[in-house]
């Protein structure tokens, strides 16, 4: 992916898109995508289960006037979206209960099967206005959204979705394929497996300021051993190192807003934003490719592009480790003497 990206890149995250959290106006939502492009993101992530195709449908429409050719797109299989309708509030999302409840009423279906993964892609291609994908990843199959079930759901991946893609990048009509998952331990399994060949995955929430130590210690050392690139969703924690008061798809608890405003303290005093922070830490692993923000508001995409651009004193890390906010041994944008 590193290749083809051409370096590491600044993507977009388009769960947001989806109505999380709120009912985004249509106006709004196309006006991001298109802030995002002029900004210079090339880059887009998305997938059926936000807002039940509500953020495939809006991104194929503000994309469908820009050369194909110029731009590269992932989307994520492992639910299908049905003409069916249910109450968004009711669904079964585990830990991530009532996120999209403000999206479309279309019923989501948890399928990993190979049928299903190939009718997933046939429907996101129609959804996204567009002839092909790029990256696809298998979307979930870990314990935030299936609990004790999900090493069962794992298999059925493993023998579906997993072959199914794996054929498809051999056969040219996708160039990547991985898990796209907010925990650890299901990337790490798929590593250990002799069959799935993946290139490319996206950990979301899994490599930030706040939660970096697991990732760290395993999964990027693994992922650099066998050649997969990581692609780092919700480097803001779910928002919450972005001024937002959600963590993990969560009101956050009084701990993490503690620690977060050790951060902004610290931040503060080196006259730089948590957000630059947070952007380019996450970027700074050599085993990541790209990061992938969200944003609903087109003035959220002039605020990434500044962080990126944002020197950060190394005096900022030194005293980020004193105060074992980071790892010491976490890969910086910069080297601290």
């Amino acid at each position: 992916m590193r290749d083809l990206l051409q370096g590491k890149q600044l993507g977009f995250g388009t769960a947001p898109l989806g109505n999380m959290y709120r009912n985004i106006p249509e106006e709004e939502a196309l006006a991001t995508v298109d802030a995002a492009w002029e900004s210079g993101v090339r880059y887009f992530d998305t997938a059926p289960l936000y807002g039940s195709g509500l953020s495939e449908i809006r991104l194929g429409e503000a994309l469908s006037k820009r050369n194909r050719d110029d731009y590269f797109l992932s989307t994520k299989v492992g639910r299908i979206i049905s003409d069916e309708l249910e109450d968004p509030s009711a669904r079964d999302f585990g830990e991530k209960g009532g996120i999209f409840e403000f999206g479309r009423k279309n019923k989501i279906i948890p399928d990993y099967s190979a049928d299903a993964t190939l009718r997933s892609i046939e429907d996101s291609l129609k959804r996204l206005q567009t002839d092909r994908l790029d990256f696809v990843f298998v979307h979930d199959p870990a314990q935030d959204f299936y609990g004790d079930e999900w090493l069962a759901q794992f298999e059925i991946a493993r023998t579906g979705a997993f072959r199914t893609l794996t054929q498809l990048r051999e056969e040219g009509v996708i160039k990547g394929w991985g898990l796209g998952v907010n925990r650890v331990e299901p990337i790490e399994l798929m590593l250990d497996l002799e069959e799935a060949k993946p290139n490319v995955s996206l950990l979301a929430g899994r490599y930030s300021l706040l939660d970096h130590e697991r990732a760290l210690q395993r999964l990027m050392p693994a992922a650099k051993k066998h050649n997969m690139d990581i692609v780092v969703g919700g480097p803001y924690s779910s928002g919450v190192l972005a001024g937002g008061a959600h963590f993990e798809y969560q009101k956050a608890s009084p701990e993490i807003m503690a620690k977060v405003e050790k951060i902004k303290n610290i931040a503060d005093r080196h006259q730089i934003s948590v957000k630059a922070a947070g952007l380019q830490f996450s970027l700074a692993n050599p085993a990541v490719a790209a990061v992938v923000p969200g944003a609903t508001k087109p003035e959220r995409i002039a605020e990434d592009q500044a962080a990126l651009k944002t020197i950060i004193p190394a005096a900022f890390w030194e005293e980020m480790i004193e105060q074992k906010l980071i790892a010491p041994n976490a890969p910086l944008p910069i080297d601290v003497k």
